[in-house]
């Protein structure tokens, strides 16, 4: 008895040992479902026009149609008219206003630090998470990609090449990129480096993906490696226009590329292969704008309605068709956790829906509702300002235009005077929007300085909240006049060590003087040389004699020696919120202008 017990015991051990080492085995068995990879690629500045598949009479955009001709397209869908906005959007599923995000420069680009975004999502429920590409979200923690939820980020500048914290000669040719929070160099076109970064994300194992590839082109600088790019646009369009197609030529070689990897790899029948664009058109408007009004930071049509194609063939996705049904940036988030059939730590209160259902049946109509884009970029938020409300027949503009968009597809006679009924429900739907986002909507974004996430803070004058922008190295190589402070945390008390530059650290240059190098012209751009393109028309030597830091109470002036390249500041400072603000004097001790960059370290 006693050695038949002992024998069912030894049973029910190698059973529930066998069961625990083969589950994970079952679970991948070829029969198991699994839940699909999901791509995503924005681009920046690519019109809704600027696709052949949508009738652009110049621009080749082959793999682009591929993927057009295979895919459910939503024919009526809006972002917001600027880039960050509309990065916030898609990340959250709420509105930008709602989640902070208000401009692209002067602290606006900021997504506030709780809100849950897309990649917290999939890598909550095991999915491996990428961004190769422009964040545009903020640049210090807790705002960077890897702080946001995603395991690898690859990137420039936060806003693009060429703005403030990017490396100072960067110029999409053989440059240095931000990898996980260090500065790396890579030889290669920008988009290459940055779709050949996702393929090797995607190669490396059978874990679920969720690849976020948002390239900086075709947005400026119209910078490209050799002009045969551009051999074939030379005779058709302008050269500024040659080079924006060129760009977007790039990126459709590369879509090609990847989609062929994903067959190669096995993984392209259940991939969900999202395509789809920032905002309204730039240099492509003046050859194709496919019969709109308007292009980008505009509220007109041309300046929110992209394209947007998703290809799923494992999920019934696989045939082309369209949907005309009204549809926006804040849907993605809560119909990819549909699609994906994905879990939440916390119930998050979408803006969006989801338009699962539209996917799957297109004849099927979902409630009708208003939605809401803005260009607000205004330091006192205001109510219409620069504010499309749209329904799917009506666009009601800055709360005093009103267009029958069926009918007037090109918004060129405003009928507001003869629909009082819709301007009302339209104007009652926005004072309930306004309600909803502007709650805390200019609080102010605070990098945390002293955190182990992030041992150095690198502060620049892209986050001033200024009436004015000085967002770029072009600005600053110029000697703009402007000086702004920044808000940051302290995280504990300590002593920090506050590292004043006139320069970015790269340049090497003396704060009286001026950089001394070239880079060696890697790239081709309508503008000229690297030197114009990045640093403007000259770069400009200031007479600065002296330093004053101001942080919190503490304030301190040092001279300036005639072969300084920085200056230090050890400053002993209480955990908590204070301000930084640095100023370069002459030799009365008046302000040339404030000190342009800063880095931050615990000493």
């Amino acid at each position: 008895m006693r050695n038949g017990i002992k024998l069912m015991m030894r049973k029910t051990i190698l059973f529930i040992a066998t069961s625990v080492i083969l589950a994970p085995l079952i679970s991948c068995a070829p029969n198991a479902p699994q839940r699909p990879n999901v791509v995503l690629i924005m681009t920046d500045d690519q019109g809704y026009g600027d696709l052949s598949c949508h009738g652009n009479p110049v621009i080749e955009t082959p793999h682009i149609d591929a993927l057009y001709s295979q895919s459910i397209r939503f024919t009526d869908f809006h972002v917001d008219p600027t880039c960050a906005p509309t990065r916030a959007a898609l990340m959250t599923g709420k509105y930008a206003h709602r989640a902070g995000v208000w401009h692209t420069v002067l602290g606006g680009n900021h997504l506030r630090a709780n809100e849950r975004t897309i990649a917290d999502v999939f890598k909550e429920n095991g999915y491996r998470t990428g961004l190769f590409g422009k964040w545009h979200l903020g640049a210090n923690y807790p705002y960077r990609p890897i702080d946001r939820g995603y395991d690898e980020w690859l990137g420039q500048g936060d806003g693009g090449t060429g703005t403030t914290d990017d490396w100072f000669d960067n110029d999409r040719v053989n440059d240095y990129y931000w990898h996980n929070g260090e500065r790396v160099y890579r030889e290669g076109f920008a988009p290459d480096v940055f779709f050949n970064a996702a393929i090797d994300f995607i190669r490396k194992d059978d874990q679920p993906f969720f690849t976020y590839i948002t390239t900086y082109l075709p947005h400026d600088p119209h910078t490209i490696p050799d002009t045969t790019l551009v051999k074939k646009y030379k005779t058709k369009v302008s050269d500024d226009v040659g080079y924006f197609f060129a760009g977007i030529d790039r990126i459709d070689q590369n879509i090609g590329k990847l989609r062929n990897t994903l067959k190669e790899l096995g993984k392209d029948e259940n991939t969900i292969f999202i395509f789809m664009t920032d905002n309204g058109g730039t240099a492509g408007v003046k050859v194709f704008n496919a019969g709109m009004r308007g292009r980008k930071a505009q509220v007109y049509e041309g300046g929110h309605r992209v394209p947007f194609f998703i290809h799923w063939p494992a999920g019934g996705l696989g045939k082309d068709k369209d949907v005309e049904a009204l549809t926006s940036h804040i849907d993605v988030l809560p119909t990819l956790i549909d699609l994906c059939e994905l879990e939440t730590e916390k119930k998050i209160d979408f803006d969006g829906r989801s338009f699962k259902s539209q996917l799957l049946n297109q004849e099927i109509t979902l409630p009708e509702r208003t939605l809401f884009v803005e260009n607000q970029r205004t330091r006192i938020a205001k109510p219409w300002w620069q504010t499309a409300g749209m329904t799917k027949r009506w666009r009601l503009i800055d709360n005093k235009e009103l267009y029958d968009i069926k009918n007037d597809p090109g918004q060129t006679t405003n009928v507001i005077e003869k629909y009082p009924e819709i301007v009302e429900k339209m104007r009652n739907d926005h004072q309930a929007y306004w309600n909803r986002v502007s709650p805390g909507d200019r609080d102010k974004p605070r990098p945390i300085v002293g955190h182990p996430n992030d041992p150095e803070v690198f502060l620049t004058p892209s986050e001033w909240y200024l009436p004015k922008e000085l967002w770029n190295h072009a600005q600053v190589a110029n000697g703009s006049s402007l000086a702004g402070e920044w808000d940051i945390t302290i995280s504990k008390d300590g002593v920090y060590r506050f590292e004043i530059h006139r320069w970015p650290r790269e340049a090497n240059a003396s704060i009286q003087g001026i950089p001394t190098f070239k880079k060696s012209l890697d790239s081709w751009s309508p503008k000229g040389g690297v030197d114009k393109l990045i640093y403007g028309n000259e770069m400009k030597a200031l007479p600065v004699q002296s330093v004053t830091l101001e942080v919190g109470e503490y304030s301190e002036t040092k001279a300036v020696g005639f072969n300084d390249t920085k200056l230090t500041f050890d400053v002993k400072l209480n955990k908590g919120d204070t301000n930084v603000r640095g100023t370069m004097l002459d030799s009365n001790g008046d302000v040339i202008a404030g000190v342009y960059y800063v880095y931050i370290t615990e000493y």
